[in-house]
């Protein structure tokens, strides 16, 4: 398998669950921006999309959108309990989960990258960020994952996500459930070992 992938973005969150499944897998660096490959290559042909990650089957077949990627990657694993098993109440809710962190926090943290958007937007939308955080902060309450006691591919994507914030201005320690959280994840060796391989830790 082949991941497509730019460092820190969201292709950090099936990087995770890779590495958490003990799955083999090759890594292709994109530039997002000019859509080139390292070593060359037009990321185009692989994902019209223009975004990673993307996740290349051997057979050629070609996986887009991150929440499907991470549950297709536990699913090849189900041992590693990355996800609950397809058709469970459990693995509707992290679907659930997985949909929210999509649409209402990943979407949100968009337009603060670009510095076309106007300040008093990037305002609103860091104090809609700010709710999202506060709700799940209470999710969290308690609990070492958001799933309870089971490190799922949901911890992978919001781990990414609230990584974002030391480039958007946003103070984690405003969350301290979260901070803590965040910290909990860096430190498993699955997750020491994507930052690594994408150059976020020497």
């Amino acid at each position: 398998m082949k991941l497509f992938y730019a460092p820190g973005v969201c292709s950090l969150a099936p990087h995770i669950a890779l590495r958490e499944a003990g799955l083999e897998v090759e890594l292709q660096k994109v530039d997002t921006k000019t859509k080139a490959m390292e070593g060359g290559g037009n990321f185009l042909e692989i994902n019209p999309k223009g975004y990673v990650p993307v996740l290349q089957l051997d057979n050629g077949t070609v996986l887009t959108e991150g929440p499907v990627i991470g549950q297709y990657i536990a699913d090849l694993k189900p041992e590693s309990k990355l996800a609950p098993p397809a058709g469970t109440m459990e693995r509707y809710r992290l679907q659930e989960l997985l949909g929210f962190l999509n649409s209402e926090v990943h979407k949100t943290f968009g337009p603060l990258f670009k510095p076309t958007t106007p300040n008093e937007y990037k305002d609103a939308l860091r104090t809609q960020l700010g709710e999202r955080f506060d709700y799940l902060s209470t999710q969290l309450q308690g609990k070492q994952w958001l799933m309870g006691d089971t490190f799922t591919i949901a911890d992978g994507y919001l781990f990414t996500l609230l990584g974002w914030t030391q480039w958007t201005h946003i103070d984690l320690k405003k969350w301290p459930v979260l901070a803590d959280y965040s910290a909990r994840v860096a430190a498993r060796p699955a997750v020491q070992a994507a930052l690594k391989a994408e150059g976020l830790l020497k």
